[in-house]
């Protein structure tokens, strides 16, 4: 015969698995389209983004470009063709842009420049640690993390980074995540912030109210 306390400690575990089977799956979206592009116009979200394309591997010095002085990996053809467009839907969408939080590396400040997103601030925190695809620390995750639930009102806030911070910070929400795609946190209250959508950086022209 079971005693009260083994009772109570296997109804808490039903409880817990309970909710965590009845949580939303973690590619779950609410938003796509244009319902998504009429929420972001309200402000209020936090668009948590990979750097646009860019070579694994960084240029030898000649091939660098000449505001690249430490020869950092750059954006490619494709980096910057999907970055401008992204940036370029943005303004024609009327979706406001307020922070613009970036890792200090070479290919995030150029993905800034080149969609045209204002005035970046840049934080070590967001950054590769010079390690490129190997870069993130847990307190780097933990950073982001907590950084996605500061809301803005009547904007919206861009931060841009890397892989191993996104899949560091949202494990199975960053699962796939591809150069560019971001990932729209909005708010869900006491909680903190849940994925709205997801979407590929070359999806943004193609979006429509």
């Amino acid at each position: 015969m079971w005693s009260g306390a083994r009772v109570f400690r296997l109804a808490l575990f039903s409880s817990v698995v309970g909710m965590v089977l009845a949580a939303p799956s973690a590619h779950a979206q609410t938003l796509s389209g244009g319902a998504l592009a009429k929420a972001l116009q309200q402000g209020g979200y936090v668009i948590v983004m990979r750097h646009a394309s860019s070579p694994r591997e960084a240029p030898n010095k000649p091939e660098a470009n000449p505001d690249n002085p430490k020869a950092e990996r750059q954006l490619d053809a494709e980096g910057r063709a999907t970055a401008t467009a992204m940036g370029t839907a943005l303004r024609q969408l009327r979706i406001p842009i307020g922070e613009v939080l970036t890792s200090p590396t070479y290919r995030a400040l150029e993905t800034v420049r080149y969609a045209q997103l204002g005035a970046p601030q840049t934080y070590v925190e967001l950054g590769d640690n010079g390690q490129s695809m190997q870069g993130g620390t847990p307190a780097q995750a933990a950073w982001l993390k907590n950084r996605v639930t500061q809301f803005p009102t009547r904007s919206n806030t861009i931060i841009i980074t890397h892989l191993p911070n996104l899949t560091a910070a949202f494990a199975q929400q960053a699962e796939g995540v591809a150069d560019g795609e971001a990932l729209i946190f909005g708010s869900a209250g006491r909680s903190g912030a849940t994925l709205v959508a997801r979407v590929k950086i070359e999806e943004w022209p193609k979006m429509r109210l």
